[in-house]
């Protein structure tokens, strides 16, 4: 099981700077400009997606700043958003590979946003459910770049597995 999550870690971290390496290419008013995407633009898309796994992490580990609002806009400049990102995978990454196979065997409690729930469950299928959020909206994302009229991003997992980085979870 802890492969399994580590693959998806190590695949969402190589995702993730796929997307990011195709928005650098974006203008400004591009990367603000609403194409109808849940989060409106790919800027509200990507902090979207750093502020929920801010969320999560924060249940699963009990550290680290979480926004109370899963659509707030941690940063207006994709450079700044991108080092907050990247810091955050490596954060995951590292998590991840300290944990042991029976703690994902375990059970968490958190509160729910907004209406402040205590929720308990179980950390694996919540794990799934994490990584199965960053590929939902990272194809949201690819949308917004292809809408503006930019190369489609391949981001497939066999992909990343046949990639350099993601050899050992072929």
């Amino acid at each position: 099981m802890k492969q399994h999550f580590m693959m998806f870690a190590a695949y969402n971290q190589w995702a993730n700077g796929r997307i990011y390496d195709a928005a650098a290419n974006l203008t400004e008013e591009e990367l603000d400009r609403d194409v109808g995407a849940f989060f409106g633009s790919t800027l509200g898309t990507l902090n979207h997606l750093l502020a929920v796994d801010r969320v999560w992490m924060k249940r699963f580990t009990g550290e680290g700043d979480a926004p109370a609002n899963t659509a707030a806009i941690l940063h207006r400049a994709l450079p700044g958003l991108r080092l907050a990102r990247e810091a955050e995978d490596n954060r995951i990454v590292e998590w991840l590979t300290a944990m042991s196979e029976k703690a994902l065997t375990g059970r968490f409690s958190y509160l729910t946003l907004p209406d402040m729930r205590t929720v308990s469950q179980r950390l694996a299928p919540a794990l799934s459910h994490f990584f199965n959020h960053q590929t939902h909206h990272r194809g949201q994302a690819h949308m917004c770049l292809t809408v503006l009229g930019r190369p489609s991003v391949p981001l497939d997992l066999t992909l990343f597995q046949r990639s350099e980085e993601g050899r050992a979870y072929a």
